[in-house]
């Protein structure tokens, strides 16, 4: 009987050995699959950092004119990685044509400039500034009744950021090489139209510039056309007002002399903008136009050339 339990209980050790052989087998493998799985993953990711610091280090600028609908949306941002979000389209689609441009853990913008209270270009931008640190907030003086513009006003408010009024002269340096020139207003706008009040940029990068006008109409271009003349030069120009007859003065245009206009502008908007007699005028200057209707349009400069980005 001794014999009979010992054999037996050999045999059971046995038994526990080989299925101890099978476990450990079993979590070999299971462990070499493990490592092989977070090597991989730590691959992607490698490739994946390098990839955002490899275009993060290059010395391009990224100017994209965001989709957001009937009203104006741009994302800037400079080589070094600094951004600029001027106004922020009618509502909430300004945040995911954003993060169609940022990465996705992005969750700061250095600068807003909010060009005019109009719910067109401000009614968008509570919403960023709930979803976005913000250190500084550009605007202009004018004010307005409406419950949009109070919601973003509430919004700036709370948002630990600094607080700028706009004027002429004032420069905000993105990098070492790139910055935003404020051309107007030279002065209060209290009490303005809204659209005349419109704060009217120049993004300026090496041998490249950009004009955003905003709401702008012909009154302003023709003041900034008086009082700047050839200094307006820009290869890119926003065009004011989405493309309406309001804005786009011959006089200006001339001197701006870009070779790209954007229209930012909705689908089938209730204005009809473009309008055909801003058309023409572009067409008759030989000036390429794109439009937002067709998707976020991003321009992409070296600081000698620009180009399309599709």
């Amino acid at each position: 009987m001794k014999q009979y339990k010992k054999a037996k209980q050999k045999k059971l050790l046995i038994i526990c050995s080989k299925q101890q052989n099978t476990s450990n087998k079993q979590m070999k493998n299971t462990t070499k699959k493990i490592i092989w799985l977070s090597l991989g993953i730590l691959v992607i990711l490698n490739i994946f950092v390098w990839r955002v610091v490899f275009l993060r280090s290059g010395d391009e600028l990224k100017l994209s004119f965001l989709n957001v609908g009937q009203g104006d949306a741009i994302f800037i941002e400079a080589p070094n990685g600094n951004q600029m979000l001027i106004d922020g389209g009618p509502n909430k689609k300004v945040l995911s044509e954003l993060g169609s441009v940022m990465s996705f853990w992005d969750r700061s913008i250095d600068v807003v400039l909010a060009t005019h209270p109009d719910k067109d270009h401000t009614g968008g931008l509570p919403e960023v500034l709930k979803r976005y640190d913000v250190d500084f907030i550009f605007e202009s003086d004018i004010v307005s009744d409406t419950a949009v513009y109070k919601e973003f006003q509430k919004r700036v408010e709370e948002e630990d950021a600094r607080i700028i009024l706009a004027r002429s002269g004032q420069i905000i340096w993105l990098d070492s090489d790139v910055y935003v020139q404020i051309l107007f207003p030279d002065r209060s706008t209290l009490g303005w139209e809204a659209n005349t009040a419109s704060i009217v940029t120049r993004l300026v990068y090496g041998d490249t510039e950009f004009m955003l006008t905003g709401d702008s109409p012909k009154s302003i271009e023709n003041y900034l056309a008086q009082n700047y003349a050839e200094a307006l030069r820009s290869d890119v120009l926003k065009l004011g007002h989405h493309g309406s007859k309001t804005s786009t003065l011959e006089l200006f245009l001339g001197y701006v002399s870009p070779i790209l206009a954007i229209i930012s502008a909705g689908e089938n908007n209730r204005y009809g903008h473009p309008h055909k007699e801003v058309l023409s005028v572009l067409e008759k200057f030989g000036i390429e136009t794109k439009s937002t209707k067709n998707g976020t349009v991003t321009v992409i400069s070296d600081g000698v050339d620009i180009r399309i980005k599709n």
